[in-house]
C-alpha cells in the first residue's frame, strides 16, 4: 500500500506544470559572466546555472535597443511584426493585439506577477496577478491598476531608507535615486564643475529649492552611492519584490518575471561594490582606438560616441562601474535561486537568464548600445531545467529572442498562437546540429545598417533598401572577434568576399521571407558590393 501511494504521489508530481521563473537584466553583454570566460567578472550564481542548465554561447538580440528587444522576447514577433521599432514606440497606438508567452499562461491556469521595470507596450501587462508598475511618468497607461509608476515606487522606497540630507562638496544628486554619490571621472561633473546637463521640470524645482546639480542624464551618470546602502539599490529593490511574490505564487503553478535594471546606466554602486574592480586593473578594449574608417558607426551621435569613450582611463573606470553592477545584480539572482530552493520549487521551475541588449563598454570608442557588433547585439543566454536540460550543456549554434516565446511554451507544454522564433529545445536535447541556424538582429533608424545576419562565423551588417547611404559590413568573427577588419565596404579587396557576402545576404533574404517581412523586396535589390563606396559613406554623414 504505502509502495502504491509513494508512486501515485511521483506521478502526480510529475504530472504537475512547470513553472517559469524569468530573469532579465538591462544592457548585460555576453562576455559580463564568468562562465563565459571573463577572467575579470565575478558571477557565481549565473555560473552555478550554467553548470546546472544550458549555456547558449552565440544569443543575439532581436534588435539592440530596450522596447523592441523587449516586445520581440515577450510575443515572439519580429519588430515590424509588433510595430514597435524603438523606445518611442512603447505607447504607440498601432501595435497590434499579440499574446505574450506570460499572456499564453496566465490564460491557461498559471497565476503570475512581473516585478522590476517593464518597459514594452503596456497592453501586454494587462493579465499580470497583481498590477504591473508601468515604468516613469505621472500618468498611468490605459487599462493600468497599479498605484504608481517604478520610478515613483523605488524613489518612495529609498526615501522610506535612506534619510535626506544637504549635499556635501563634490556631491550630487544621483539619477534615479535622489540621493548624493561621488562621481567619478566618467562623470562629466567629476570636474568639480556645475552639472550643465539638461535639466527637466523636477531637477529644476530641485535646483530652485537649493539642491543643486541633480544628475538629469542617466547614461552619464556615474559614481558611488554615498548613502546607500546595497539592500536599498534598484537591483535590491525589484528582487526583493520577486521573492515575495515566490512566497505568493509557490502552491500554484506560476510564471515570474523578475526584470533588473542595471547594469543599464545611471552606473552608480554603493561600497563594496563601487571599487570591487579597480580601475587601474581593467583591461582596456583592444578595439578602443579603432578609427572606423570603413565601419558602418563612423559616425556616430552622441548618444553613442564621443572622446570619453577613446580614453583607457575612462573607460577604464567604467567598466569597473559596469562590473559591479554585474556583480551585485549576481549576488541578488543568487538570493532568488536560494529561495526557489528552500521552497522545493527549483525541480519543477524552468529558470531563463537574459538581457535586452549589451554595452559597447568602449569597444571601438563606443559606448551604450544601437550598433550591430558584437559589444551591443551579443546578449547573455542560460536556462535550466532539472531532469528535462541536461546540466552543463552548451549551445554554440547563434540564436534570438525571437526564439524565446516558442522554447518557453515548449518547455511548458503549453500551446500558445505560432509565433515567428522555433524553440531551442531541440538544440538543447541534440536533437538539431544547429547548421541551419542563423540570428538576425534590426534596427530601423539612420543611416546605418538595418539588418544584422551572422551565422557562428560570419556576420553581415547590410542596409535595409537598395539606396540606403549605410555602409554594409562583413566580418569573419573566427578570425576577427574585435569586428575591426570589414572585408566589403571600402575595403579595395572587397570582391574577394562577394561570395560570402552573398551567402549571408541569401541567409537574410530566407529569414526575411519566412517571417513575411515587408523589407523583403527592398534588401533583395540591394547589391552586395555597392559601386561607390565613398560617396555612399559621405552621404551616411
Amino acid at each position: 500500500m504505502l509502495s502504491s501511494v509513494r508512486t501515485d504521489a511521483l506521478a502526480e508530481a510529475a504530472r504537475r506544470p512547470i513553472n517559469l521563473l524569468f530573469i532579465i537584466t538591462d544592457q548585460q553583454r555576453f562576455d559580463a559572466l564568468g562562465c563565459a570566460g571573463n577572467p575579470v567578472v565575478r558571477t557565481p550564481n549565473l555560473d552555478r546555472l550554467a553548470r546546472e542548465g544550458v549555456r547558449f554561447v552565440n544569443a543575439y538580440s532581436a534588435c539592440p535597443v530596450c522596447v523592441p528587444a523587449r516586445t520581440v522576447i515577450l510575443t515572439g514577433r519580429t519588430i515590424e511584426s509588433t510595430r514597435v521599432t524603438a523606445n518611442g514606440d512603447v505607447n504607440s497606438q498601432a501595435v497590434p493585439d499579440l499574446l505574450t508567452f506570460d499572456q499564453v499562461l496566465l490564460r491557461n491556469g498559471y497565476q503570475g506577477e512581473y516585478h522590476g521595470k517593464w518597459h514594452s507596450p503596456y497592453k501586454y501587462a494587462l493579465d499580470y496577478t497583481r498590477p504591473v508598475l508601468w515604468l516613469n511618468g505621472k500618468q498611468a497607461p490605459p487599462g493600468s491598476k497599479a498605484a504608481m509608476s517604478e520610478a515613483e515606487a523605488f524613489r518612495e522606497y529609498v526615501a522610506a531608507h535612506v534619510p535626506e540630507r544637504a549635499l556635501k562638496p563634490g556631491e550630487h544628486l544621483a539619477n534615479m535615486y535622489g540621493r548624493p554619490y561621488l562621481p567619478d571621472i566618467m562623470d562629466p561633473t567629476s570636474s568639480g564643475q556645475p552639472d550643465a546637463r539638461p535639466a527637466g521640470r523636477k531637477q529644476q524645482s530641485a535646483q530652485a529649492k537649493g539642491r543643486a546639480n541633480l544628475t538629469s542624464n542617466q547614461a552619464t551618470t556615474y559614481g558611488c552611492l554615498v548613502d546607500v546602502p546595497a539592500e536599498y539599490t534598484l537591483t535590491a529593490w525589484s528582487v526583493k519584490e520577486g521573492l515575495e511574490a515566490l512566497d505568493r505564487l509557490k502552491d500554484k503553478p506560476f510564471t515570474l518575471t523578475v526584470s533588473i535594471g542595471p547594469p543599464h546606466p545611471p552606473m552608480v554602486l554603493p561600497r563594496p561594490w563601487f571599487g570591487m574592480y579597480p580601475a587601474a586593473g581593467m583591461p582596456v578594449p583592444a578595439s578602443i582606438g579603432d578609427p572606423r574608417t570603413n565601419a558602418p558607426y563612423a559616425h556616430p551621435g552622441p548618444d553613442v560616441g564621443g572622446e570619453a569613450y577613446r580614453d583607457p582611463a575612462k573607460v577604464r573606470q567604467m567598466i569597473s562601474d559596469y562590473y559591479g553592477l554585474v556583480s551585485l545584480d549576481d549576488e541578488w539572482i543568487g538570493r532568488l535561486l536560494e529561495h526557489l530552493d528552500e521552497l522545493g520549487l527549483a525541480d519543477r521551475t524552468l529558470v531563463l537568464f537574459t538581457s535586452d541588449h549589451g554595452e559597447m563598454l568602449g569597444d571601438h570608442g563606443l559606448h551604450g548600445k544601437t550598433t550591430f557588433y558584437e559589444g551591443s547585439a551579443h546578449i547573455p543566454l542560460l536556462m535550466r531545467l532539472p531532469g528535462v536540460i541536461k546540466a552543463g550543456t552548451v549551445v554554440t549554434a547563434p540564436v534570438s529572442q525571437l526564439d524565446y516565446y516558442a522554447t518557453i511554451l515548449d518547455y511548458l507544454g503549453t500551446p500558445g498562437p505560432p509565433s515567428e522564433g522555433r524553440s531551442l529545445r531541440p538544440l538543447v536535447d541534440g536533437a538539431q546540429d544547429g547548421k541551419d541556424r542563423i540570428a538576425v538582429s534590426e534596427w530601423a533608424k539612420g543611416n546605418v545598417p538595418g539588418y544584422m545576419v551572422v551565422d557562428g562565423r560570419w556576420k553581415l551588417m547590410f542596409g535595409r533598401t537598395a539606396d540606403s547611404p549605410a555602409l554594409d559590413a562583413l566580418y569573419d568573427l573566427q578570425h576577427d572577434p574585435e569586428e575591426v577588419n570589414n572585408l566589403i565596404g571600402n575595403n579595395p579587396d572587397r570582391e574577394q568576399y562577394r561570395g560570402d557576402a552573398e551567402r549571408m545576404k541569401g541567409l537574410l533574404v530566407a529569414w526575411l521571407e519566412r517571417v513575411k517581412s515587408p523589407s523583403l523586396a527592398p534588401v533583395k535589390a540591394r547589391q552586395v558590393i555597392q559601386r561607390t563606396r565613398a560617396s555612399t559613406q559621405k552621404a551616411a554623414r
